[in-house]
């Protein structure tokens, strides 16, 4: 057994986002993916094959949904389930500190 801290061994230097893929599988895959100030390109959606369920691990975040005007605020402890193929971008993170997600990407039994 390997214990990880996922709050820890983050670049002091972080100019783009980073993502790290903790466990993968058939049908999920786990990322650990620290922000910084990062986001979307503001022309950008995420439109993935798969669902997502998101945990904010530290810092803070806003997440956008296409089909509404409306951003959705996350802090510490929040989770959020994003179903395959719903267009999201991340509208922003906290540029003073790292914000941390774990990132739970799955199919579901109905999905291809």
């Amino acid at each position: 057994m390997i214990v990880k801290n996922l709050l820890e061994r983050i670049p002091s230097d972080l100019p783009k986002e980073l993502t790290e893929i903790l466990k993968e599988s058939s049908g999920v895959r786990i990322e650990r993916i620290v922000s910084r100030g990062h986001a979307s390109p503001h022309d950008f959606w995420y439109d993935q094959d798969e669902s997502e369920w998101v945990l904010l691990l530290s810092g803070r975040a806003r997440i956008q949904f296409a089909d509404d005007s409306k951003t959705t605020d996350l802090t510490p402890g929040d989770s959020i389930e994003i179903p395959a193929r719903v267009r999201h971008r991340v509208d922003w993170t906290d540029p003073t500190r790292d914000t941390v997600w774990l990132a739970i990407y799955f199919r579901e039994e109905s999905q291809p």
